[in-house]
Formats: structure tokens, sequence, C-alpha cells
């Protein structure tokens, strides 16, 4: 048996045939799914599905690129969603510098007159910093409730490796973390791991260009490693360029278990009990 643990069940691309999505999951073996809210409303519906599926269970937070759309006091709102019974984590929130103003800006700056475009790319530096100082800001926020409430997070980081480890250190002792969809070197995830996180693997893994993921994923300590679909997204070979769902995780349980030279049944029963022991399930 098999537990992704990180989909977004909640997503447009589910709308029309989520029952068949959560069949075929059962059917791959997949036992149980955390759907992973990443605004207030996708919270809300993440709960609602856990309430109405015995295999569903939630995990509640604001997505870094959500954090300057959510109301200031949003973390009021989590505090309340977090104490739902089948809620098991606080997530997905981390920092995502990938996505900044800039970066639309740097994609039309071709386009502006050179003047215009200095003015411009100051601008944009300047909601830089904002956007950055609010994802830190919400972070914290977060992390603190997740020491309150005894609840593990799990971690979004893209482009902000070193800002991720500075606020999650002095939590570690209290708060486990899960850095999903990693995609980084052997350097930074045996970094989170000795700070006692944990490391999920995605179908990334099993993309021809991703050997030096492959190694990381072989290279690991069994007991600090998850996987998931990061579902509608990443979806494994053979899969790629379809949507992504729950029973697409197989696949990616199956390419680690070989890079690791296990059988798949001793990595399926090796990631679950990661899993349970993580999310408390």
């Amino acid at each position: 048996m098999l537990v992704d643990t990180h989909a977004h069940l909640d997503f447009p691309e589910f709308a029309a045939d989520l029952e068949a999505v959560l069949r075929r999951a059962k059917e791959a073996g997949v036992s149980r799914i955390v759907a992973i809210g990443t605004t207030l409303p996708s919270c809300r519906k993440a709960i609602k599905f856990a309430e109405q599926h015995p295999e569903i269970y939630a995990a509640v937070g604001v997505h870094p690129t959500s954090v300057s759309a959510e109301p200031e006091d949003f973390i009021s709102d989590l505090r309340q969603l977090a104490d739902h019974p089948k809620v098991v984590a606080i997530g997905e929130t981390g920092l995502d510098y990938h996505r900044l103003p800039s970066s639309t800006r740097e994609q039309e700056v071709s386009e502006a007159a050179f003047g215009a475009a200095s003015t411009e790319t100051i601008e944009s530096d300047l909601q830089d910093d904002a956007e950055m100082a609010s994802q830190l800001i919400a972070f914290e926020q977060q992390l603190e409730l997740a020491a309150t409430k005894s609840k593990n997070v799990v971690i979004h980081q893209r482009d902000a490796w070193d800002d991720t480890l500075k606020i999650l250190r002095p939590y570690s002792e209290h708060v486990h973390g899960v850095f999903h969809c990693f995609n980084g070197s052997l350097e930074q995830a045996r970094e989170a791991i000795d700070l006692g996180h944990y490391i999920s693997f995605t179908g990334i893994v099993t993309f021809q260009n991703a050997e030096e993921l492959r190694q990381v994923a072989g290279l690991l300590p069994s007991e600090r490693i998850m996987v998931e679909t990061d579902a509608p997204y990443l979806s494994p070979v053979p899969h790629r360029g379809k949507r992504c769902e729950p029973a697409f995780v197989r696949e990616t349980a199956i390419a680690i278990a070989k890079i690791r030279n296990l059988t798949f049944e001793t990595f399926f029963a090796q990631t679950t009990a990661n899993a349970e022991r993580f999310f408390g399930l």
C-alpha cells in the first residue's frame, strides 16, 4: 500500500471526475491521500473532501505565492481550520522566489522603451522586496501555528533555500517539515535531514534529465523519504504529458525502489510507515 502525501484534489482539473480518480488510486494500491490546501478556500475544500472520503486527509496552509491575495489576518482562520480532526499538517507553506513581480517584468522588458523599462525595473525590485517580506512573515506565522498545534509542516521551497532553512532552523526541535517536490542537491537534502526533516519525491525522479535527482533519491536514509504526486502536475513516466493523479504515485515509488535496489514491497512499506509517522495517520 502507498500514501500519496501531496495532491491538490480541489484544483479544477479534478472537478469533473474526482470519484473516478479516487477509484483508480485505490486500484493502484494508494490507501491514503493528503489533500493540500494552498489558500483559505482551498483548505476548506480539502477538509470537505476529507470529511466525505475516509482515505483522504487534509493539510491546511497558505502557499507562498498566494500570501498577498489572502486577508492580512488569514492566520486566525487557519488556526480554526487546523483544529479539524482530519487535518494532519500545516501547509503547504514556505518561500518561492521564482515567481516574483520582476520575473513577469523580465518577460515584457524587451517590448518596452529603455527609459520606461529602467523605471519599471526599479518598481519591480521594490515589489519583489515587499513580496519576499510578506512570504517570510507568513511562513514564520504558519511554523508558529504548527508548533502551537503540535502538527508537522509541508514545505514549498523554490529558489529560496537559504532563507527557508534560516527561518525553519529555530523551529526544528519542535516541528518536522517535509520538503515536498524536492528537486535540489544531495547537500541540501542532507542539510534538511540533519535538522530532522523529510524529503518527498514526485514524478520528476522518472524524467530523462533527472539523473542527479535519482542519485539523491538513492542515497538518502530510507526512514526520511516520502513519495507524492503533486497532482495534477508532474506526471511520472510513462504518464508524462497527461494530467497527474494519485494513482501515479505508484510509478514514482517503483522508480525509487529500483534505484535503491529494493523490492517494491519493501520500499512501499517504508514510505508508508514514514508518512504514517509524519502525518499521524
